[in-house]
């Protein structure tokens, strides 16, 4: 089918294939609706937003409601869960289309989940794939630049993040909840809907009492929680997870239980362990704001970045602002191949490597071996940040060819090469 749609768009003039898309695509999400009997409106729906940190919120608000006994689906750019059952997202696309979410749904509700949290995003409400969902809740983690050149602009890029709050608010659920990082601008634009529940959540909130690279411990309504993942962001994260255990009734018992539980999210600064002296970190930071908040996680360590580059045929208007904070915060940087799509990836690699002035950087086209190379040049306590794809299952390249890949997979077969030497 892919295949097929890539033909038809090919053969099609833009212009007639860009104003029929749209329709298409909208009769598909009403008929799945229809054909899956409508599944939302017998499950609590939780949707998660915002341009980071959707899927590491999307865990922590699993933790939180397993470990108060709840049985929960998941949705998301890492993985699809339901009870007991989880395989790994290898669509690379948040929200499959051609009746995918409405399946999921009622593949949920059959097997008894009491809750389905969704990841949900721009594309997605774009060609409208959250149509025909009824929310209970809807978190709103931030927004920045992203997926400019796929939307058209910033502003039409925040419409369609908007687009799934006005469906919170058409939602028939009897009490409706929107949660919203007020720390980011743009919070505010997603709290003033008519649903029962308008919340917003800060770091503001919290005493934050100690932040490593491993992990933080902050103090919440009276209440010491670890966190076992590092960084600011993932205190956010966490936050947003607490405030919706709050607001559904869960004890501060069950939701600091399930926060503390969630030592390990897949392709989130996921750390790569195989008995090496160094570490290292897989993440999907692909953002400016992502990549930065990153590398301040890690400040007190000699920094190695693997960086990837952005996808071919889009948002290249921050390759060479990647590359620059590579350059103002790592002391070594390779640049590296990501997903070209139909664009020489060399020239990609090249506008990366166009901001990067302070450092001489290392182009190595294979990632493989631009991986391999920065394990080989790490010391002890040295971070090796591999970054740009995280859970990601495919190398992209021309005409939609594939190349299986896992970051964290060819990164360890790496480290145990020098390991074993």
């Amino acid at each position: 089918m892919e295949h097929i749609l890539r033909t038809v768009e090919k053969i099609i003039p833009k212009k007639v294939y860009n104003f029929f898309q749209p329709a298409y695509h909208f009769v598909l999400a009403t008929t799945g609706t229809i054909l899956y009997k409508n599944p939302s409106r017998h499950i609590f729906v939780i949707g998660v937003t915002g341009t980071k940190g959707k899927s590491s919120t999307v865990e922590f608000v699993n933790a939180v409601l397993e470990a108060s006994g709840k049985k929960t689906a998941i949705l998301s750019t890492i993985r699809f869960k339901i009870g007991d059952m989880s395989r790994p997202n290898l669509y690379k696309m948040t929200m499959p289309g051609r009746f995918f979410t409405q399946k999921f749904l009622r593949d949920a509700v059959d097997a008894e989940c009491e809750y389905a949290i969704i990841e949900m995003t721009s594309e997605g409400a774009r060609f409208f794939r959250h149509k025909g969902i009824h929310m209970d809740a809807l978190i709103f983690t931030n927004l920045s630049p992203e997926h400019i050149e796929s939307h058209g602009s910033f502003a039409k890029y925040k419409q369609a993040k908007l687009r799934l709050v006005k469906q919170l608010a058409k939602s028939k659920k009897e009490v409706r909840l929107a949660i919203a990082n007020i720390d980011n601008e743009h919070a505010p634009s997603f709290l003033i809907y008519p649903i029962e529940k308008n919340i917003g959540y800060s770091l503001k909130d919290v005493h934050i009492l100690s932040e490593t690279e491993q992990e933080s411990t902050i103090e919440w309504k009276g209440e010491k929680i670890s966190i076992p993942l590092p960084g600011k962001f993932n205190i956010s994260n966490a936050l947003a997870a607490l405030h919706f255990a709050e607001e559904v009734g869960i004890s501060i018992d069950d939701a600091k239980k399930g926060i503390e539980s969630l030592s390990l999210i897949r392709g989130r600064v996921e750390k790569i362990d195989e008995g090496q002296d160094f570490t290292v970190i897989v993440d999907y930071a692909h953002t400016d704001d992502s990549l930065r908040k990153l590398y301040e996680t890690f400040k007190d360590s000699r920094k190695i970045a693997v960086l990837g580059s952005t996808g071919g045929g889009r948002d290249s208007w921050k390759r060479p602002i990647l590359g620059k904070i590579a350059d103002e915060y790592c002391d070594e940087i390779i640049v590296t191949n990501e997903d070209p799509y139909d664009e020489d990836p060399m020239k990609i690699i090249h506008e990366v490597a166009g901001g990067i002035t302070q450092h001489t950087p290392n182009i190595i086209l294979n990632r493989r071996e631009a991986i391999a190379y920065a394990l080989s040049i790490a010391k002890k306590g040295d971070v090796v940040l591999i970054t740009g794809k995280g859970t990601d299952p495919y190398i992209m390249g021309k005409n939609g060819a594939k190349e299986t890949w896992d970051d964290a997979t060819v990164a360890r077969e790496e480290i145990k090469k020098i390991t074993t030497k």
